[in-house]
């Protein structure tokens, strides 16, 4: 049993040495150690059979902090049998960065020595750093294991990425980073030496609250062990009181102004939209747990409303808009119940996007060229020309003076259909409504005249107002009729 200090050597890199962390003393030296990964490490996976086949090319691993990106890259070179340098984004510089490319390239025209260069946070160089690596990539000076929290699409330069494999990591599930707690307890690199009898309840909670990350837990039990004293027979008891005290507050993995924040938010549209309110509550909590603005997630509620919602429930839109004011007002902590409520009704509302596709339809017909003339009845200043005569087809009718307030008329010379509701909630009326006119038009167009009911006598109008109803004070404009 080595002396309690919390500052101990154990596990020191060397004698005298600062001590190492749990979590690098722990990383994996075998491929068949590496847990949680079976998504690209799996036996017949294309980076699997890659490895065990020794046909490397250059790789950009994705994942969150604490998936493995650097044990897997460590574990690649030793398995292949390749020196391994090491570089970091957020400390290189463009000088170093090409004398470690240019020792590579020498170490293999000389001694036909292959070098994967690992860059950590490879996001973080700027594009004539990024560029530097190019001619090394494509000549094989160098196999770049490149490493990234953040979406390679959009944080690396194209020409690298269509040079590389990309690969994305997950967060550990909750099983893998149990085992690699209890190896730690066990094992001579990690923790065996202090006699840990740990409750599984207390290693459950560090695997559940560390969230897929397995620095985060391997931290947190080396802390544990190393502040709690022994009992008198000279073990440890890790408890689940203990657990917690190491670990403390959960912190929730939010970057605001990129990927998680993106993600998150991208889950709880999609989970209103898809009709599943606890999973829209659950993201809702994640992201004001994390300090996210309540005002952005109000303005994403109000554009779903219309997107998703539509004429299915128009008090949705009323209801988001509301509830967007009501949060400028009223502000944290109370406005997560109004966000709460607002989530909860879009989500159980029934759905429509026929208001959404119905404009982006038009857009593509405009935008493709099918730009038609205003009909001569519909515009708001109506020139007759030297000689004209005007059809009685040309005037506007005013559907007020018709039955049921509709007339037969052209309101744009194309039969294109952009709107078409649903049968799901007030759609199912208005659906119902455009069937009765379409009807209506279609008799029309067969000759039956359609049913008008006389118009009761006008009182001749104010300026400005109505008009007459042959269309003529359709001059006047900003009209009701324009």
């Amino acid at each position: 049993m080595p002396e309690f200090d919390l500052f101990s050597e154990a596990g020191a890199a060397e004698a005298g040495g600062p001590p190492v962390p749990l979590a690098v003393r722990m990383r994996p030296r075998t491929l068949a150690e590496i847990v949680g990964q079976d998504g690209i490490l799996a036996p017949g996976k294309l980076l699997r059979r890659a490895i065990e086949a020794d046909r490397l090319q250059s790789i950009i691993l994705y994942g969150p902090p604490g998936s493995g990106k650097t044990s897997l890259a460590e574990v690649i070179a030793r398995v292949t049998r390749r020196t391994f340098e090491r570089t970091s984004g957020a400390l290189s510089n463009v000088p170093e960065l090409r004398g470690v490319l240019q020792r590579a390239a020498l170490r293999r025209s000389r001694d036909s020595e292959e070098t994967i260069l690992f860059i950590d946070e490879i996001h973080r160089f700027n594009k004539a750093q990024q560029d530097v690596l190019l001619p090394y990539v494509e000549q094989g000076a160098v196999i770049l294991i490149g490493a990234t929290t953040h979406n390679p699409q959009f944080f690396i330069n194209s020409p690298l990425v269509s040079r590389s494999l990309i690969l994305e990591l997950d967060p550990l599930p909750e099983e893998a980073v149990f085992a690699l707690l209890e190896r730690a307890l066990t094992d001579d690199r990690g923790l065996a030496e202090w006699r840990v009898e740990a409750d599984p309840d207390a290693l459950r909670h560090l695997s559940r609250i560390c969230e897929g990350d397995a620095r985060r837990a391997l931290n947190a039990l080396e802390i544990a062990v190393r502040s709690t004293a022994p009992e008198p027979h000279g073990s440890i008891r890790l408890t689940r009181a203990v657990a917690e005290e190491s670990i403390q507050r959960k912190a929730v993995v939010y970057d605001h102004d990129e990927d998680g924040h993106y993600d998150t938010i991208s889950a709880f549209i999609k989970s209103v939209r898809g009709s599943d309110p606890h999973a829209a509550v659950y993201w809702l909590a994640k992201m004001l747990r994390a300090g996210e603005d309540p005002r952005f997630v109000a303005r994403r509620l109000v554009i779903l409303a219309s997107e998703d919602i539509g004429n299915a429930d128009p008090r949705g839109l009323n209801l988001a808009v509301s509830a967007m004011l009501a949060v400028e007002r009223v502000g944290m902590p109370e406005a997560r119940i109004i966000l709460s409520q607002a989530a909860t009704y879009l989500a159980t509302a029934p759905k429509s996007n026929a208001a959404y596709r119905a404009v982006e339809d038009a857009l593509s017909d405009v935008e493709e060229g099918r730009v038609l003339p205003v009909p001569r009845r519909l515009r708001n200043k109506q020139v007759r020309t030297a000689g004209e005569r005007r059809d009685e087809g040309d005037r506007y009718v005013y559907p007020h003076d018709r039955e049921g307030h509709f007339a037969v008329q052209e309101y744009v010379p194309t039969d294109a259909r952009y709107y078409r509701p649903g049968r799901e909630g007030y759609e199912d009326v208005i659906a119902g409504r455009m069937e009765r006119w379409d009807e209506i038009r279609r008799r029309a167009a067969e000759g039956k005249r359609p049913r008008t009911r006389a118009a009761a006598p006008r009182k001749a109008p104010r300026k400005g107002g109505r008009g007459q109803a042959d269309g003529q004070g359709d001059n006047q404009t900003n009209t009701r009729r324009s």
